[in-house]
């Protein structure tokens, strides 16, 4: 989505090009989609028939990973450990900016070729779901990535988008897709100017020459700032984040606080539970826009080390039911 997320912030330039990013990766082996509005909250958003059975790159692809999940849906112990051994299945797979902006018109784009840091989250997660309901098909999966990516499980459209991920997690909150941590980690409240979009106009391509798309994210942005004010995300300070390891399972879903004027998160990934004797440690496990998916091994080294970065916020994906 152009959102002011979908990278990693190491000097704003940088944080330019990949805040068109919550709008995707330029499809090239794989495929775009175009969804329906879902038929109930709880279930994936259906998709047209031209969809149902995506070219063969994508389907050996989904298929590959889909084994992956379902080989450690036993075994994993949460939905969490699940997401983690997804996330190592796609361990090197390029970092890909401005997907989900590339076509002309707002489409499901589903790629498992590369990601940027929010799309990976949304497919191991999706990927996961799936695993957990046994649901084996192309198209249950990209419904739910659909409904995690799009404001209460909508339809796909520009303006569903959740292109700030403070509302991404709480939208999927409200839906019991994950749980938000901040009160629990003792996190202190983000503030509430959410205007990067707006004000950085041009650096999306769509809105910077659609008035009605414009005036659209405007009001997101008021919306969005009023609920912040209401009922703040907390987010624990870099500083403090190694004090809460021992509150961090495997998979949580981290979303990296930025210091830029109007932008919520710069940069997301997953809690990794390192499977060796480092109990004590939680590393990052991420679409690092210079490695692209890997494992920064300590979780709190890697905020105090990264510009614009000063903290974290957590959301714990929650199990199918």
């Amino acid at each position: 989505m152009p959102s002011p997320l979908r990278f990693s912030v190491a000097a704003l330039p940088e944080l330019l090009i990949g805040l068109a990013l919550l709008a995707g990766c330029q499809p090239t082996s794989d495929t775009t989609t175009e969804a329906a509005s879902p038929q109930r909250p709880d279930a994936p958003s259906p998709l047209s028939d031209s969809v149902l059975s995506p070219p063969d790159t994508t389907a050996n692809r989904f298929e590959a990973a889909l084994e992956t999940a379902l080989s450690h849906r036993d075994d994993a112990g949460s939905i969490g450990a699940l997401m983690q051994n997804v996330g190592r299945h796609f361990h090197g797979r390029p970092y890909r900016t401005g997907t989900l902006d590339a076509p002309e018109t707002e489409t499901l784009v589903v790629r498992f070729d590369g990601f940027d840091c929010v799309t990976f989250v949304e497919t191991a997660l999706a990927l996961a779901r799936s695993a957990q309901a046994s649901d084996t098909t192309y198209a249950g999966f990209a419904g739910r990535l659909a409904e995690q990516r799009y404001r209460d499980g909508g339809s796909v459209g520009y303006c569903g988008r959740l292109h700030y991920f403070t509302e991404w997690i709480t939208n999927n909150a409200k839906r019991e897709r994950v749980r938000r941590l901040g009160a629990a980690l003792g996190g202190r409240p983000l503030r509430d100017t959410l205007d990067f979009m707006s004000t950085h106009r041009s650096a999306y391509d769509r809105v910077a020459t659609n008035d009605s798309l414009f005036a659209c994210v405007q009001d997101m942005e008021t919306r969005l700032q009023s609920k912040q004010r209401r009922n703040p995300v907390r987010y624990v300070p870099q500083d403090s984040i190694r004090a809460v390891y021992d509150q961090l399972r495997a998979g949580d879903i981290v979303a990296l606080v930025s210091s830029i004027d109007g932008l919520d998160v710069a940069h997301t990934g997953l809690v990794y539970a390192h499977p060796d004797d480092r109990s004590s440690t939680f590393g990052l496990l991420h679409a690092s826009l210079s490695d692209g998916v890997t494992v920064s091994p300590d979780l709190q080294r890697y905020v105090q080390t990264i510009d614009h970065q000063i903290g974290m916020v957590v959301a714990r994906p929650q199990p199918v039911h």
